[in-house]
């Protein structure tokens, strides 16, 4: 099935994002989890992989098995990382062997150790010209990369979202955001984007803190901010993980319960393969 048209239905999505295990310990980790959150009936579940285009093929695997034994919705992210034209047909091809529908299709994040993103070597050096590419194709339904605010490489919040509106000209169904956790910076880049001729779904993109340090690694790679307020809640216990979950996970529910009630058509959660706090957060949003 494709999402957008789970999206159309006009119900709010549930979805949660994976990243294929590297140890045996951490495949059961991922097992025990998927089958946790499978209870709560997910829209569907997205896949990516490492920087660099590491860990593709696990990935593929893993998005074959969620979509054709388990039997839930599907999203593959796909990169421009190593992507010649050669290439893309093929996994392409894959995909639609293996009646995989969805791809949320992404320029991607230089390979480890490097700071800037090198891709001269291939024939696709943005996600518009993947999403171009695709959508020509007919096959896919195709999801781009949204950020509230802006991407860390755009000149402004207003030329970031002529860089959106091109992608979603290009063939984009729906946008899932990067993470946030101010939802003014949410409502504002929907407004921002409906103002400028964009009418696509727009899903927020919603990380639990769960770990104070960690999460402030995350957001100084993407660019995104954590609000004074919450900061000042978190950190004098960025060494007591009981207290940052409860604090976090506090938040994340007044988050997202304000983002259903204003408008969002779902939430996507970054689970980073864990289920517990994505399990807290919707038992309560959903009683």
């Amino acid at each position: 099935m494709k999402i957008k048209d789970i999206l159309a239905r006009g119900e709010k999505t549930f979805s949660f994002e994976f990243f294929p295990p590297k140890s045996f310990s951490s495949i059961l980790e991922l097992g025990i989890n998927v089958g946790q959150l499978m209870k709560l009936s997910p829209s569907f579940i997205s896949v990516t992989y490492g920087a660099g285009g590491s860990t593709q093929d696990a990935s593929f695997s893993l998005i074959d098995y969620i979509n054709n034994k388990i039997g839930l919705v599907t999203m593959a992210h796909y990169t421009c990382v190593n992507a010649t034209k050669e290439k893309v047909i093929q996994d392409l091809e894959f995909f639609h062997e293996k009646n995989i529908e969805n791809l949320i299709l992404l320029r991607g994040d230089p390979p480890k150790g490097e700071t800037t993103f090198s891709n001269v070597e291939v024939d696709f050096h943005h996600a518009s010209d993947l999403i171009e590419f695709v959508a020509e194709r007919d096959h896919f339904c195709i999801a781009a990369a949204g950020y509230p605010e802006a991407h860390p490489e755009s000149e402004s919040v207003n030329r970031d979202i002529e860089f959106l509106k091109y992608k979603v000209d290009k063939g984009a169904h729906f946008v899932v955001t990067q993470l946030f956790f101010d939802n003014k910076q949410y409502f504002d880049f929907v407004n921002r984007a409906r103002e400028a001729g964009i009418s696509v779904p727009i899903v927020p993109g919603i990380m639990p803190i769960t770990n104070f340090k960690q999460i402030k690694r995350f957001t100084e790679m993407c660019g995104a901010t954590i609000p004074q307020h919450l900061v000042d809640r978190l950190e004098p216990y960025q060494d007591d993980l009981k207290m940052t979950y409860d604090i976090g996970v506090e938040f994340a529910i007044d988050q997202c319960s304000e983002l259903l009630e204003k408008g969002a058509p779902g939430l996507h959660f970054y689970t980073l393969n864990k289920s517990r706090a994505t399990v807290d957060i919707f038992s309560s949003i959903k009683k």
